[in-house]
């Protein structure tokens, strides 16, 4: 299993309403099919694999190569997951309702404690933030969904957008040893950029200590002002975010970049600071390392199937309610069938 970061390129305009229902009403089943053979911590790993998340979309019937594939399936799997009871929710979206992540996971159905609502409304926030501020590779986040199970376990998929191009980044939780350090456990992408600040990388450890020494001392408020690197990141602004963070004395990288206002800017300007004072040096690599079922939204490499699709829709609906009343026959025959083809 591979989780980690897709590269795809920006296609304009949206699945049209017959295809997203159909999207909706399928996605739904293959969820309840996976959870009742194997769990809800499977189809989350299933979701933070790049690979297995694309194939999805193309079964789905979406465009292979579109960055709108994460966006419409996670957005028909939102509805559907929602609807069914299988012990999974999805929270966020695209743009405006990714900022209503942390509500929707505090008025959860789920009887989750206290305690573990707010670790799953830190982990969504974190993750969107290391991902536009820690790893600094020109994509800005537009989307970003938080799926978790009654249990508390999750996982992130969000997408950012730099010109023409779609970068989408996954997350598992049982794979999360530390948010600052190698989050992703595998990293996958189309187009790797020659220059990527990196700070959660291995080699940035020393930068992100000397950096939190930095912040929870005064050197950095008396600064000469002679070094003109730091003059562009080092506005006003910037400098009262910088009194900020001294004010709050940060416990650890974590809660440095929980701290409201800490952005890329700061955190590329506290880095540089790090380097003139410690000499410590940051990583600038980028962090980067289908099939066809029923056709694709564009037509390639033919039409959408509809009546193929919706036979298909039923065929597993009717395999899972069997399956309810003890007859999986249908159900065994296609883990045979998958058997066969490995």
């Amino acid at each position: 299993m591979h989780t980690g970061v897709a590269n795809l390129p920006l296609h304009y305009g949206k699945a049209p309403r017959w295809l997203f229902d159909r999207m909706t009403k399928l996605s739904g089943e293959i969820a309840e099919i996976i959870v009742d053979e194997y769990g809800q911590d499977e189809f989350l790993r299933r979701l933070s694999d790049p690979f297995w998340f694309q194939a999805f979309g193309c079964v789905l019937g979406f465009d292979w190569h579109s960055s709108g594939l994460t966006t419409t399936v996670l957005g028909a799997l939102k509805v559907s997951l929602n609807e069914k009871n299988l012990g999974i929710q999805v929270a966020g979206g695209k743009g405006a309702t990714s900022r209503k992540t942390p509500n929707e996971i505090e008025n959860t159905q789920f009887n989750l404690s206290t305690k573990k609502i707010e670790k799953l409304v830190k982990a969504s926030k974190l993750s969107a933030k290391v991902d536009n501020s820690l790893i600094q590779d020109g994509f800005q986040l537009y989307h970003h969904n938080f799926i978790f199970t009654e249990k508390g376990k999750w996982t992130v998929i969000q997408q950012g957008m730099n010109n023409s191009w779609a970068r989408r980044y996954h997350w598992l939780s049982e794979d999360v040893k530390t948010f600052v350090e190698e989050p992703h456990s595998a990293i996958i992408s189309d187009m790797k950029k020659e220059k990527v600040l990196n700070l959660t990388a291995k080699e940035s450890k020393e930068t992100r200590q000397a950096t939190l020494d930095l912040v929870n001392s005064k050197d950095i408020l008396t600064l000469p002002k002679r070094h003109e690197i730091l003059k562009k990141d080092l506005s006003p602004r910037a400098m009262k975010v910088v009194n900020l963070i001294y004010e709050f004395q940060p416990k650890n990288y974590e809660e440095l970049i929980s701290i409201k206002g800490v952005g890329p800017k700061t955190i590329r300007a506290l880095t540089l600071i790090s380097d003139l004072i410690y000499g410590t040096k940051a990583s600038w690599r980028d962090p980067v390392k289908y099939s066809f079922a029923h056709g694709g939204k564009d037509g390639i490499p033919y039409p959408v199937d509809r009546p193929i699709y919706d036979k298909n829709i039923q065929i597993l609906k009717d395999a899972i309610e069997n399956a309810k009343v003890g007859k999986k026959e249908k159900l065994l025959a296609f883990k045979r069938l998958s058997a066969f083809i490995r």
